[in-house]
């Protein structure tokens, strides 16, 4: 049996998920992420493909992120015509999602050549792709739903389970050949954490030869999930004391709900006293549309609520002081709020959108609040504000940081190092493990994992070099 991996991106990274998994000469690609970064390397490596497009049988989809799903549309218009396999939840956010992003891609490229004419220079600065391209990409998914295998070769079947992550996420767990010579071979993409709310807990495939696995949390613990709320008292309250704004960049899917839940409850128990809470996002309206319509995807207790009468006291995702952003003359008007609010806005890194716009208006002042709730890649704003650097870069220009950063972990999503490790250790216990390949990490995070995984189980654990084939 002819079967090896390929991993193209997400190498020693955390963001860009693409790897290219050939089997009996057919290439299916898993994932198809935007590398996010500096603004030069990140053109260079979305623009164009380490492989032929074109020669791509399919493309199989973890889950809807754009570091995962976010440069599909440029694979089509390279040339791609197979299908893009997805969860129903993940297809239907990636409708919005890619949709979103190509309106991003076209507004980038217009500020640059309305930068360089002021500048006299030239103006040819093209969108990586747009809008139209986003949607001729979505003509090629195809929704799978969770735990129904679907063939995408003759002796290639996927199983899609619950990772956990977000809305829709999945472990792939994929059957390679037929009989006894099969091989069971597993990408996990994201994997998320036990006890999240809204979410139903990751799952395990029934059985690994091979994992490809995330490591973004290869050497790091999480605060307990269930500290969330007194972190977010302790963070938000004496902002908000003292008269300031809040700004939150969150990723429209996921982490915007989650807090959205958590701060409905906080109110719900008088622990915050109310101020007005904006989701400045028209994406992250749209996702939260979306959440409604995959009940599929949720634990008891979300379940449980929105089968009841969405009234906002019954609703996870609503609630009296908070409103849904989309037009852009009221996303504006915040910046003159001169009351204590909280601002939950896109991007997620803080690399683009209406973000970047709040985090302006609000990082030299003292009274105000910047608070990083997840990830942030290397040399995004998102990970300088995090690190308390003296002075960021916003739209060009130089800002002194004089506003307050607080950084809360309980929010994550990712699997931590505990939780890698589980991962790995039960499904060698379930049927003994031959490779792990740790992706999705960056080396400082990947190098301890490795080490466990191969000390206490014995298991081989490798970080993959970008685009060196390794067999199945």
């Amino acid at each position: 049996m002819n079967a090896h991996i390929e991993m193209w991106g997400a190498v020693g990274t955390v963001t860009g998920s693409m790897h290219v998994l050939e089997f009996e000469g057919f290439r299916i690609l898993l994932d198809c992420g935007l590398f996010q970064g500096r603004r030069a390397e990140a053109r260079e490596r979305n623009a164009e493909f380490p492989f032929e497009p074109d020669r791509l049988h399919s493309c199989v989809l973890s889950h809807a992120h754009i570091d995962h799903s976010g440069n599909l549309p440029t694979l089509v218009k390279r040339g791609f015509t197979g299908t893009i396999f997805a969860t129903m939840a993940t297809r239907d956010l990636c409708s919005a999602m890619l949709r979103d992003s190509g309106k991003i891609q076209e507004a980038d490229a217009d500020w640059l050549n309305r930068r360089a004419s002021k500048q006299g220079r030239p103006q040819n600065y093209e969108p990586l792709y747009t809008i139209a391209d986003a949607e001729r990409a979505l003509y090629q998914f195809h929704g799978v739903p969770y735990h129904r295998p679907f063939h995408i070769l003759r002796q290639v079947r996927c199983t899609y389970l619950d990772a956990g992550h977000i809305l829709g996420s999945a472990l792939c767990h994929f059957e390679l050949g037929h009989g006894e010579a099969t091989r069971h071979f597993v990408f996990t993409g994201d994997i998320g954490r036990p006890g999240l709310p809204i979410l139903r807990d990751p799952e395990f495939p029934p059985k690994a030869d091979v994992i490809v696995m995330e490591s973004t949390y290869g050497n790091r613990s999480h605060v307990p999930v269930g500290d969330t709320p007194h972190q977010l008292v302790d963070a938000l309250g004496p902002a908000i004391a003292r008269g300031g704004k809040v700004i939150i960049p969150a990723f429209s899917v996921g982490r915007t709900q989650e807090l959205v839940y958590h701060l409905r409850q906080l109110w719900k128990d008088r622990l915050l006293p109310r101020v007005p809470v904006f989701v400045d996002s028209p994406l992250s309206a749209n996702v939260t549309e979306i959440f409604r319509h995959h009940p599929e995807c949720y634990d008891e207790k979300t379940r449980d609520i929105l089968l009841q009468e969405s009234d906002g006291e019954n609703d996870p995702f609503g609630f009296e002081s908070l409103q849904y952003v989309r037009d852009v003359e009221k996303s504006k008007s915040l910046n003159s709020l001169s009351i204590p609010c909280i601002i939950i806005s896109a991007s997620g890194m803080a690399e683009a959108g209406r973000v970047l716009h709040h985090l302006r208006n609000a990082v030299e002042d003292p009274k105000n609040l910047i608070l990083i709730t997840g990830y942030m890649a290397e040399n995004t704003l998102g990970r300088r504000l995090a690190e308390q650097a003296p002075e960021v870069k916003i739209f060009g220009e130089v800002h002194r940081r004089r506003a307050e950063v607080k950084v809360i972990s309980s929010l994550s999503g990712h699997a931590d190092a505990d939780g890698l490790f589980g991962f790995v250790r039960e499904m060698n216990r379930r049927h003994p493990v031959r490779q792990v390949f740790l992706v999705h990490g960056e080396p400082r995070a990947q190098e301890p994992l490795a080490e466990r995984i191969r000390t206490e189980l014995g298991v081989e654990a490798t970080l993959p070099e970008r685009g060196r084939p390794y067999s199945l």
